[in-house]
């Protein structure tokens, strides 16, 4: 048996939509978005437009689960400062928290948490993989005890 792994998630979503994958229907279910993890270019912090669509269904499933609040975990490479790298993820969190309260999220859902290069994702060298913001969902209980 052959198994093939794709790790291109422009690539997995040309193929859904090519096989009538329509994300619409799988948002109306109240499933939350796959994608956790959002990239960025070396010293950005700016989301392109398909991440901020992606950031936009986070929100109407937090909308649909309002006992649902989210972490956004902030993240950079190893690359110069470290108090400029955590400056950094810190612009990174802001923005996908902005986004989301623009979106009708409530403040007190969201928890921020900015890291620098503390927490790398690969190792150090590779630093794109670490330039990121990672989503992580925690219902009522797991947010009050934070």
């Amino acid at each position: 048996m052959t198994v093939l792994v794709l790790d291109n998630p422009e690539l997995i979503a040309k193929a859904a939509v090519a096989s009538g994958f329509n994300a619409a229907t799988l948002m109306a279910e109240g499933n939350r978005p796959h994608r956790m993890k959002f990239h960025y270019g070396f010293n950005k912090h700016a989301l392109d437009s398909s991440d901020r669509a992606i950031i936009r269904q986070h929100a109407a499933y937090l909308r649909q689960n309002p006992t649902v609040s989210v972490r956004i975990h902030g993240h950079s490479d190893n690359f110069g400062a470290e108090d400029f790298n955590r400056f950094l993820s810190r612009l990174r969190t802001n923005e996908v928290a902005r986004l989301l309260m623009k979106e009708g999220i409530a403040e007190s859902r969201l928890l921020v948490a900015s890291w620098g290069s503390a927490r790398p994702l690969a190792t150090p060298d590779d630093r794109a993989a670490n330039r990121r913001v990672e989503l992580e969902y925690l219902d009522q209980d797991m947010a009050k005890a934070l």
